[in-house]
């Protein structure tokens, strides 16, 4: 494997995780956060996340890795099409189910990912408006390192076998939380096989994109039911939290 490969694979697997796991404590030990200091926070992640996308993208070129290997390719319409659709419809359903489920829950039972939620989510227009953008990068910025990228990069290892591709990009994109705890990798390393399964089946990575956007949108209205009701919520509040992907915001 390439020099540039490795010193990559080891970012997303030993520094993302380390970080995030980081920045979520020092966030937990806050008694609560101001708007100053989460729009810096979702811009950093928008930041790095591409500056992320940009070098892969600059060593994958510098390898001569075509543009459809990482995904960017739109070869089957029908089945990105329905895959779409289907995916949506499921995982979206799942999430505000679970998310209600949480809500529904004394305050003090409800865990970790309400507590950020408490902490991350925006409370004006202006902070909104950026954390869609920020919903919107991480969908596209994840699905090409870890769906694009690494998939491509363990499959084409591992003597062309999809499974095993499959396999460690969801391990890695798993490891990216590892803040959120045992259930979270779990679920995690779930959403990662079924992004990576409609990766492998449509051969483009519009598909998960769409679907991951979705679900963290939704995620995000959701999630207004979490929020303390000393706390004003948005009306914009339809974005997920800021820590659902790449671990350097965490």
């Amino acid at each position: 494997m390439h020099w540039d490969y490795i010193l990559i694979l080891a970012v997303l697997a030993v520094v993302v995780p380390w970080r995030s796991a980081a920045r979520i404590r020092d966030l937990l030990a806050r008694p609560e956060t101001m708007p100053f200091q989460r729009i810096p926070l979702y811009l950093s992640t928008i930041g790095f996340q591409w500056t992320a996308v940009a070098v892969i993208f600059w060593r994958a070129s510098a390898h001569h890795v075509s543009l459809s290997a990482l995904g960017i390719a739109f070869p089957y319409p029908s089945r990105a099409i329905f895959t779409t659709i289907g995916l949506s419809a499921i995982l979206v359903t799942n999430q505000i189910y679970g998310v209600r489920r949480v809500a529904a829950l004394p305050h003090e039972n409800r865990g970790l990912i309400a507590k950020l939620a408490e902490k991350l989510l925006p409370t004006t227009s202006y902070e909104a408006l950026v954390a869609i953008l920020l919903v919107l990068t991480v969908s596209i910025c994840e699905e090409f390192i870890y769906r694009g990228f690494a998939q491509t990069i363990f499959t084409s290892l591992l003597s062309g076998s999809q499974l095993a591709g499959a396999l460690i990009s969801a391990v890695l994109f798993s490891l990216a939380h590892l803040y959120q705890g045992r259930k979270g990798l779990i679920t995690t390393l779930a959403v990662g096989l079924i992004f990576s399964g409609a990766r492998i089946w449509t051969g483009s990575l519009l598909p998960s994109i769409i679907v991951h956007f979705a679900v963290d949108f939704s995620v995000g209205l959701a999630a207004s039911k979490l929020i303390s009701v000393n706390r004003p919520v948005s009306p914009l509040l339809a974005m997920c939290c800021p820590y659902c992907g790449l671990g350097a915001r965490r």
